[in-house]
């Protein structure tokens, strides 16, 4: 029997009489051969093998490397307890652990078990120069980049999601190993090509979170392997992760933003409930943009939303109440996290302090964290673009000053500060206007055990 890759799928010009392979290949009449999905390879090969049918494997495109350590590793407790479970597991499997627990160093570990080609995921430009730079400290081959437009694709590659997807299709039998960081992001439609596409027959998969409000987890799991290991915050603080505190400082409207807040609230309340829509169902959300786009009605209804929130989110007692935590932690390095990027800039402008958004150039980007790592520049406004990887280890204090009610979100803003130095005790502040949809928002978010410190 012979096996080749094409396009991201397996191809065998004929078959042995057998039940699993007739489930994992169909006919395609156009060529006359059998395919399948390319992350089904490890399941052909182990099955032909167990029949004992002879096979010319022309799919895989990659041999062992040799990868000894460059410096000898200690791994903490917990990172050795989650490599020997996912080895356990065939190497195939996802990791749950906090930010800052070391995921990148068990990643490190794991390939240089494997010591096959590798390809590592990332969501972000980010965190693609920050895993080239761990991995090329620790392992003896050439790391490559792709991604942020350069294309070097090396035994060891770091590739964006983005990139991945329009790139699995020509290399998605080149590497033997696929490592996904932030892994809760692959059911995206246009990102579970990467696994599907890919042959690699070990799989990991890193995250600080897997569960999804969709369900997508199941996906996860599926394409990556089952979750072999799972550390919590509260369990790893103090000793792998720095001990720290939360806090809920809530704040009032003035009477005048009040008055506005409550009249374009029912404004757009009696919109929604006269069209008889669900916010909270799926679909609610985009029939209720669709809807207010037909009619001016419509548009003086979305109008009142964005009023309403914006109201909520940039009030006067919350940038009071920022200033104070400013002044109180005058000596912190300090991130304030807001839910959108028209919220950071107004509080850019408004306290004369750098914001650093996806919108900021990289060159930008990287002076910005570099200068922040350095302490000359104390306070740094962000959105989104900080709640995943980018390590910031010097960051004592958070202040969530608005966000969605995504439990993930939320772990991974406290992660943020959570870095281990010596001394330290990190602080987070979920800054909340009373009166407003916020208090709902915080109760969503609050579903998670690092939040009842």
């Amino acid at each position: 029997m012979v096996l080749d890759f094409e396009g991201g799928t397996l191809l065998a010009p004929s078959l042995p009489e057998d039940a699993l392979l007739a489930r994992l290949f169909v006919h395609d009449t156009r060529t006359g051969v059998w395919r399948a999905p390319a992350w089904r390879y490890r399941e052909a090969v182990l099955r032909l093998r167990a029949l004992g049918v002879p096979c010319e494997d022309r799919a895989r495109r990659f041999e062992p490397l040799p990868l000894a350590l460059l410096r000898e590793v200690e791994p903490f407790p917990h990172q050795e307890e989650a490599l020997v479970a996912w080895q356990r597991a065939g190497g195939r499997g996802v990791v749950e652990l906090p930010t800052g627990a070391g995921k990148t160093l068990l990643a490190v570990l794991a390939i240089a078990q494997v010591k096959r080609p590798t390809l590592v995921v990332v969501p972000t430009l980010d965190l693609l120069a920050q895993w080239q730079q761990v991995l090329q400290q620790h392992l003896p081959v050439a790391v490559g980049v792709l991604g942020g437009g350069v294309s070097d694709r090396q035994p060891i590659t770091v590739t964006t999601y983005d990139s991945a997807a329009l790139h699995t299709e020509f290399h998605g039998n080149r590497f033997g190993l696929l490592v996904c960081d932030e892994c809760h992001h692959l059911p995206a439609p246009s990102y579970r090509f990467i696994a599907q596409g890919a042959i690699a027959p070990w799989r990991l998969g890193l995250t600080a979170t897997l569960e999804r409000t969709d369900g997508g987890e199941r996906v996860v799991e599926e394409l990556l392997g089952p979750l072999v290991y799972r550390a919590d915050i509260r369990a790893l603080k103090g000793r792998y992760l720095a001990p720290y505190d939360v806090h809920t400082v809530e704040v009032a409207l003035t009477p005048g933003e009040q008055a506005a807040h409550d009249a374009a609230r029912a404004l757009y309340l009696a919109f929604v409930r006269g069209r008889g829509l669900t916010l909270s169902a799926p679909g609610g959300w985009a029939r209720f943009l669709s809807e207010t786009h037909r009619s001016p009605e419509g548009r003086e209804a979305f109008a009142a939303y964005r009023e309403q929130r914006r109201l909520a989110l940039f009030s006067e007692g919350k940038r009071e109440a920022l200033w104070r935590i400013l002044r109180r932690h005058r000596e912190d390095r300090i991130l304030v996290f807001a839910d959108d990027t028209e919220t950071v800039y107004r509080l850019a402008h408004h306290f004369v302090l750098p914001a650093l958004t996806h919108h900021t150039p990289l060159p930008e980007r990287k002076a910005l964290l570099a200068a922040f790592a350095a302490g000359t520049l104390p306070v740094l406004l962000t959105s989104r673009v900080l709640n995943e990887g980018v390590d910031v280890p010097e960051a004592r204090v958070g202040v969530v000053l608005s966000g969605s009610g995504s439990v993930r979100e939320h772990v991974q803003r406290l992660g943020r500060v959570l870095r281990m130095r010596p001394g330290k005790r990190a602080v987070l502040y979920e800054v909340l206007t009373r009166g407003t949809a916020e208090a709902g928002i915080s109760e969503r978010r609050r579903q998670h055990g690092a939040w009842t410190c």
